[in-house]
């Protein structure tokens, strides 16, 4: 284990990052009909596809940053 502190660093903000995603999905399926009543369901769809891909990425470069020995 090298350098804990910078995992806890890197790792908490994509833990957030997936809660948020979580707390949006929870969210939208709540208020469907209210968001397609003002034609907004699309931007929110396109904001949760682009953090599911910013969490999933973050995953992936910490994971590889502990394989490669750098974090």
């Amino acid at each position: 284990m090298k350098n804990v502190k910078l995992r806890i660093v890197w790792i908490i903000p994509n833990v957030f990052c997936y809660l948020m995603l979580f707390g949006l999905a929870m969210w939208m399926m709540a208020n469907v009909e209210g968001l397609q009543e003002i034609n907004s369901l699309s931007i929110y769809v396109i904001f949760m596809i682009l953090l599911l891909l910013v969490s999933v990425f973050g995953s992936y470069r910490i994971l590889t940053w502990i394989k490669q020995g750098e974090m």
